[in-house]
C-alpha cells in the first residue's frame, strides 16, 4: 500500500499539478497574477504533452519504446541521486558572486532582453565546452544518446550536468548585473522552451515552425543538434536565441537532402541504461589508462571526444570538415 502511494505521488510530482489543481479547486484565481501561480500552470505543459506524445507513438505505430525506457530509468535514477545539487549551486553562486557585478539590473522589458541575451550566452558556453571537453561531453552525451527524438529526451541527463550547466549559466549571468528575481523568470522561459524543442515528429512533423524558423531556435534546429550525421554535428548550441551560434559559426539549418541520423558515434547499445549513462566515463577511463604518460592522459580529459593521442583523431570538427570538402 505504501508502494502504490509512493507511485502515486511520483506521479503527481512528474505532472506537476499539484499547485494547479489545488488553484482551481479553491478557485483562486487571484494566485495566477503571483509568480508561483503562474508557474503552476507551466510546469505541467512539457509532461502532459510527453505523454500526449507517447501515446501519438502507439496509435503511430511508431511507440519508440527503447527511448522512453531508458529516459524513464534515467529520471528515477536522477531523482533519487541529484534532485537538489542544481538547487544548491544555483544558490551558492547568487550569494557568493552577486557583490561583485559592476551593476545591477531591474526588473524592465528592456533589462530583460539584456539578461536574456547573457542567459544564452551562458547556455552556449556550457554546451560548447560540453561538446568540446571531453571530461564535460561524459555528462552530456547521456543527453545525445537516444536514437529518437521525443519529449522524453529533455529528461536524459547525467545527474551531474546539471549542476555543471546552473554553474556557468548563472555565474555568467550574476557577474554581468542580471537579478536573481530575473534569473528565476529566465530560467523557468527557457527550461520550458528547452523541454518544448525535444518534441519528436509524432507530435510536429515539420519542426521548422514556418517563419520563426528564421528568427529563433525551432524543434528543427535542435533536431540538428541532436544528430550524428558530419554536417550536422557540433552546432546549434543554443536554447531560444541562436544569435551566439551565428555569431560564432555554429549555426547549421535542417537540410532536406540530409536526413537527420540521431545518436552519438561511439558503438553503443541505446537501450542499455548503464551503457547510455555512464558508457562515456568508461570509454574515458580507458583512454586514460592505455595513454602513454601523464600529458597525454591529461589531454584525453580536456581535448574533445575523437581526441587521440596517436594523432588518428576523429574529431566532430574533422569529420564536418572533411564533408563539406567533399560536398
Amino acid at each position: 500500500m505504501e508502494f502504490l502511494q509512493t507511485l502515486y505521488q511520483e506521479i503527481i510530482n512528474f505532472l506537476g499539478v499539484t499547485q494547479a489543481w489545488e488553484i482551481l479547486r479553491e478557485g483562486n484565481y487571484e494566485a495566477l497574477k503571483t509568480y508561483k501561480g503562474f508557474t503552476a500552470f507551466i510546469h505541467p505543459i512539457i509532461p502532459i504533452l510527453i505523454i500526449l506524445e507517447f501515446i501519438l507513438g502507439l496509435i503511430y505505430k511508431k511507440p519508440q519504446t527503447k527511448v522512453y525506457k531508458v529516459n524513464f530509468l534515467i529520471y528515477v535514477f536522477n531523482r533519487i541521486i541529484g534532485r537538489f545539487i542544481a538547487i544548491a549551486m544555483v544558490t551558492l553562486i547568487i550569494g557568493s558572486l552577486q557583490k561583485y557585478a559592476p551593476f545591477q539590473t531591474s526588473l524592465t522589458w528592456y533589462w530583460f532582453i539584456y539578461g536574456y541575451v547573457v542567459w544564452e550566452f551562458g547556455h552556449f558556453l556550457y554546451h560548447y565546452w560540453g561538446h568540446k571537453v571531453r571530461l564535460f561531453w561524459c555528462l552530456h552525451s547521456t543527453h545525445h544518446a537516444p536514437e529518437n527524438m521525443n519529449l522524453s529526451v529533455t529528461h536524459a541527463h547525467f545527474f551531474l550536468e546539471a549542476p555543471y550547466a546552473d554553474a556557468i549559466r548563472t555565474t555568467v549571468c550574476i557577474l554581468a548585473g542580471v537579478q536573481p528575481e530575473m534569473l528565476l523568470i529566465i530560467m523557468l522561459i527557457d527550461g520550458t522552451y528547452g523541454a518544448f524543442i525535444h518534441i519528436g515528429e509524432n507530435l510536429l512533423k515539420d519542426g521548422r515552425l514556418g517563419f520563426l524558423n528564421n528568427i529563433i531556435l525551432t524543434p528543427s534546429h535542435h533536431r540538428v543538434h541532436h544528430a550524428r550525421n558530419p554536417l550536422y554535428m557540433d552546432t546549434n548550441f543554443c536554447n531560444l536565441l541562436n544569435i551566439w551560434d551565428k555569431a560564432f559559426g555554429t549555426f547549421q539549418n535542417e537540410e532536406k537532402e540530409v536526413k537527420i541520423e540521431y545518436g552519438i558515434t561511439r558503438e553503443m547499445d541505446s537501450g542499455n541504461f548503464v551503457d547510455v549513462y555512464f558508457g562515456e566515463i568508461i570509454a574515458l577511463c580507458k583512454d586514460i589508462y592505455k595513454a602513454p604518460g601523464i600529458k597525454n592522459k591529461i589531454l584525453y580529459i580536456v581535448m574533445p571526444p575523437g581526441w587521440s593521442h596517436s594523432g588518428e583523431h576523429k574529431t566532430a570538427k574533422i569529420a564536418r570538415e572533411a564533408y563539406l570538402n567533399n560536398k
